[in-house]
């Protein structure tokens, strides 16, 4: 089931690098507007986005299994139809112990089978709304 309580939540905020899957350079969008204020307060960003060579002031990777730093936490601004294999991914890596899927965006089967992995998976909530309430 995932993650809704307070505690849990604001322990998962606490933590620092983000890989941001669908991670946008268009401002107004909400894959460009969070991640932009998760870097502005401290969070390091990784965008995933194989159409963009540069974002945040970073080169930009094409999936996850590009990343060679530690993950705390992937964040997922894609489809519905497209969380299935992105948890796939990130079950792939041993560092990605959380799964936060943003507003809107959720898949049942992939979260299940990333709790049975033992993995924490957040689903349809924002990071920044959450950070607002809790953090700042």
């Amino acid at each position: 089931m995932p993650v809704t309580d307070d505690a849990t939540l604001q322990e998962i905020l606490e933590r620092e690098t983000i890989a941001v899957v669908g991670c946008s350079g268009t401002p107004g969008k909400a894959a460009h507007d969070v991640p932009t204020y998760l870097h502005q307060h401290g969070y390091d960003v990784i965008p995933v986005n194989p159409y963009a060579d540069e974002l945040l002031g970073r080169e930009a990777v094409d999936e996850l299994a590009d990343v060679d730093e530690e993950i705390d936490v992937v964040c997922v601004f894609r489809p519905n139809e497209e969380v299935s294999s992105i948890v796939d991914a990130a079950l792939e890596r041993a560092d990605a112990d959380v799964i936060w899927t943003q507003l809107g965006i959720g898949d049942e089967a992939a979260t299940k089978r990333a709790e049975d992995a033992g993995r924490t998976v957040v689903q349809d909530r924002c990071m920044k709304v959450e950070h607002r309430r809790l953090m700042a």
